[in-house]
């Protein structure tokens, strides 16, 4: 047995330990062959070498973690001490994508949602597929809002084909633009949680945020845009390869959609399912796979999408 002392440098102990010595016992009983006692600014440690070495590895960690973000919380704690990459860490700042509506923090709040943030930083086109409420098009949203006050881009454009889910467009009333809102209505709501409204109405009128369907895509090149293409499971071929060719200088497009709910005639002509197979392995094009684990809406919907898949398979 051996005695080893770590210290934790200028760092507050009751911000390293917590309130109460709480995350230091959480620390503990990770460690429980080790004893270990805290002293100020040093940590006590008694037991075999092997041990102690894996124990000042993980307090490095959270020594460096600490000093990184100002701040170490019991979530941060047993994340790191775990090597947990796919526990979702809501304290972690690196998780923070932008800042809505009365300080709404938008995060990455998945392993995948969190892939999708890594990769934009160095792709200019992403396609994002995966069940409803996996928060596919809402984290695309997110890095738009983020590009656009960061004055990366000059503008959004976020668009939808008219594809209804067992409806059909010519039969609501009204012109084009309000028979299509209501279809796009999940896009405002997205903009709605991030941008305050008499802001975000001032960007519709100045057309420095655009939804449109995509039939008002073709013809176009955009430039200095941040593009989100969501529902494209229910693009033809053809159609899907009219938007991608849109993409001009200084653009990134995001194109998301659900595999296995398309509702084009013929399932076998979806654009995206056969862009997922073309593309692949084209430098600059980036795929993000979202699953049921990502779901972030009620619990029951991880349930619902998992009974509806395992009825699919059976047939």
């Amino acid at each position: 047995m051996i005695e080893r002392k770590i210290s934790i440098g200028n760092i507050d102990p009751i911000d390293f330990y917590g309130v109460n010595n709480s995350k230091f016992t959480t620390l503990k009983e990770f460690f429980p062959k080790l004893k270990i006692t805290a002293r100020g600014d040093e940590i006590i440690v008694q037991g075999e070498e092997s041990e102690i070495e894996i124990l000042i590895s993980k307090i490095n960690a959270l020594l460096e973690h600490y000093n990184k973000y100002n701040m170490l919380t019991l979530a941060n704690l047993k994340r790191i001490v775990l090597e947990d990459k796919t526990v979702e860490d809501p304290e972690d700042p690196a998780s923070i994508i932008a800042f809505g509506n009365n300080g709404k923090i938008i995060r990455a709040r998945t392993a995948h949602q969190r892939e999708l943030v890594e990769l934009a930083k160095n792709n200019d086109l992403l396609f994002a597929t995966g069940p409803a409420g996996s928060g596919k098009t809402y984290t695309a949203i997110a890095l738009a809002v983020k590009a656009l006050r960061n004055k990366e881009v000059k503008r959004i454009i976020l668009s939808r084909p008219a594809v209804e889910a067992g409806e059909n467009l010519g039969f609501l009333p009204g012109d084009l633009k309000e028979k299509v809102d209501p279809y796009l209505q999940p896009l405002y709501d997205a903009l709605s949680d991030m941008i305050p409204p008499r802001k975000l109405t001032e960007y519709l009128e100045s057309e420095v945020i655009q939804i449109a369907p995509l039939a008002y895509m073709r013809g176009r090149t955009l430039n200095d845009a941040f593009v989100i293409l969501d529902e494209a499971q229910n693009t033809t071929r053809n159609q899907l390869k009219m938007f991608l060719t849109r993409m001009g200088i200084n653009a990134k497009f995001v194109v998301t959609g659900d595999m296995s709910q398309i509702d084009l005639p013929n399932r076998g002509e979806s654009g995206l399912r056969h862009a997922f197979q073309l593309l692949q392995g084209i430098k600059g094009i980036a795929f993000v796979e979202f699953d049921n684990s990502d779901i972030v809406r009620h619990r029951l919907v991880k349930e619902i999408v998992k009974a509806y898949d395992n009825e699919s398979k059976t047939k």
